[in-house]
């Protein structure tokens, strides 16, 4: 029956060469894997191929492929995490704890793209009952050329922090709790909520809130000689 899947499994390589005198290393690819390394020009354009080239995960990189084929609408549907796991090349038995699966793939490979890539990129998570089920992400072109905009100035440091209220503080605090870029400052096994906690505290630090204020801007504080704004 040829409508029956198949299902076929190769190693990489064929063989691996070195000269040692000439410090070259030769790579033979399996007959199998030739074809699928052929047809990436099919699913990539060399403009993609450029910003894949410079991530080292290989999540990243299937990632990436998975979110440009969204890119006319900036987001995905709702992704089963079976599914997703299969589609970022995870055997079952691999990295099966939840918090495994995010410390170890999925948040080093969002890290990846967007420090990487030519967009920026958040997820989030969908349960049945306590068990999340599944993942949908949003993403965004960064700015080409955008000014960098800093608080250089103490006394302007000091104006927006003083300018922060406390129910903002810890609105932002749990927006930037799910800030792909806030990984840095998580600790252990904390829960969104917890790390949310913690963020707000740092807010009430000048020096600290310095430090987050191009966070802040990502999550749509925006103050203002008014008022301070909630982007969208």
């Amino acid at each position: 029956d040829t409508n029956k899947e198949i299902v076929v499994k190769s190693r990489w390589v064929s063989r691996i060469a070195y000269i040692d005198d000439l410090a070259i290393l030769e790579v033979t690819f399996a007959p199998d894997v030739v074809p699928l390394i052929t047809r990436l020009e099919k699913h990539f354009t060399s403009y993609q191929l450029k910003q894949v080239a410079q991530l080292t995960s290989k999540y990243a990189i299937r990632l990436y492929e998975l979110l440009i084929s969204w890119k006319e609408v900036g987001k995905t549907p709702v992704i089963d995490l079976a599914d997703f796991r299969e589609k970022l090349g995870l055997e079952t038995n691999e990295y099966q704890k939840m918090i495994n699966f995010k410390n170890r793939v999925l948040e080093p490979a969002i890290k990846q793209i967007n420090d990487l890539t030519d967009i920026t990129v958040q997820y989030e998570q969908f349960k049945k009952g306590r068990a999340i089920s599944g993942l949908s992400f949003t993403f965004k072109p960064k700015k080409v050329n955008a000014p960098v905009t800093e608080i250089n100035s103490t006394h302007n440091n000091f104006d927006l922090f003083s300018r922060m209220t406390d129910p903002q503080r810890h609105l932002f605090a749990n927006k930037l709790s799910e800030l792909p870029d806030m990984g840095k400052y998580s600790q252990g096994t904390e829960s969104f909520q917890q790390f949310a906690v913690r963020i707000a505290e740092m807010l009430q630090d000048p020096e600290r809130f310095k430090e987050l204020y191009p966070y802040l801007k990502k999550v749509g504080y925006m103050p203002s000689n008014q008022k301070d704004t909630v982007n969208g």
